[in-house]
């Protein structure tokens, strides 16, 4: 899924800045867990409609990954809603880039030229999320949390 509309925030607000007392006007740095600006890596980490539908089945999305076993098991409601499902998709590849991106060591958000968010790992291996998200979505396979296993190793 092409999300472009990164490339045009960032032409909008051009470099990042910091606005605290500490850094007024000076480029910020990047958090060493995320390769993406941090505000990007915000930005992609938001998740609204994922983390609405699984805080109203009773899971909390803490970012972790026994989060990931919680999403493998709600009843895929969402299924049922054409137009809600690319976008749950979307949100769950989202999340499952973030749970690695901040619980492996070396994974990084990396944004490809077209506009598309990936995870890299440290072996240099590039997880196109996204795409995992949507398959999730749809057919409940792979699951989050295999990907998860997969990407972390023994």
């Amino acid at each position: 899924m092409n999300i472009s509309f990164l490339d045009n925030w960032r032409k909008r607000h051009g470099p990042l800045c910091a606005a605290g007392p500490t850094g007024a006007g000076e480029p910020d740095e990047k958090d060493p867990r995320d390769g993406a600006d941090p505000l990007v890596a915000q930005l992609l980490s938001e998740c609204e409609l994922l983390r609405a539908r699984a805080a109203s089945a009773g899971v909390e999305l803490d970012d972790s990954a026994r989060s990931l076993e919680a999403l493998d098991q709600l009843l895929p409601r969402w299924r049922d809603d054409p137009e809600e499902l690319p976008w749950l998709g979307n949100d769950a590849g989202l999340y499952l880039g973030t749970v690695v991106v901040r619980t492996l060591p070396g994974a990084t958000w990396q944004v490809w030229p077209d506009g598309r968010p990936v995870v890299r790992l440290a072996s240099g291996r590039e997880l196109d999320v996204v795409a995992a998200g949507h398959e999730w979505a749809a057919d409940g396979v792979p699951e989050l949390s295999g990907l998860y296993a997969e990407v972390a190793g023994p």
